[in-house]
């Protein structure tokens, strides 16, 4: 089968053609397939900066008790405290993914593990606020 003789060549023919043309960005493991021309970089750019102002603006018009979750945790630590039984009742548990899941998906939006420096997960406010609260629900139930 000469397919994979092929592939090797392909890749030593477009490098020395590469060396030759003087063209010094290339990513040696990447296909020339993978490279983004300037274009579709700035292109990608102007996406990624739409998005993240529209990001922005999604809660700006929310009262901050309802788009904090910090805030929204305190709020059900306190019927937890205040009313144990319907707390209980209401599954909240189960609940409190699905409503955090879009507030901190927003707060995703710019979050980029691939970068040099990004923030780790368990450093992010909403992951704290998430923690302290699980611990307050553990300390309360023992």
């Amino acid at each position: 089968d000469n397919s994979s003789e092929f592939i090797p060549k392909c890749r030593t023919c477009r490098r020395q053609e590469r060396e030759q043309s003087g063209e010094g960005d290339h990513h040696e493991g990447l296909s020339s397939d993978e490279e983004l021309t300037p274009t579709e970089v700035e292109e990608f750019q102007k996406r990624k900066d739409n998005v993240l102002e529209d990001s922005r603006k999604i809660f700006e018009d929310v009262h901050a008790d309802f788009c904090d979750i910090r805030k929204i945790l305190l709020k059900f630590q306190e019927w937890k405290e205040k009313f144990p039984d319907s707390y209980c009742d209401a599954y909240i548990s189960f609940c409190l993914p699905k409503l955090l899941n879009p507030l901190i998906r927003v707060q995703l939006i710019s979050w980029n593990p691939l970068e040099q420096n990004f923030t780790e997960l368990e450093e992010m406010p909403w992951f704290r606020a998430i923690e302290e609260f699980s611990d307050a629900e553990n300390v309360s139930e023992s």
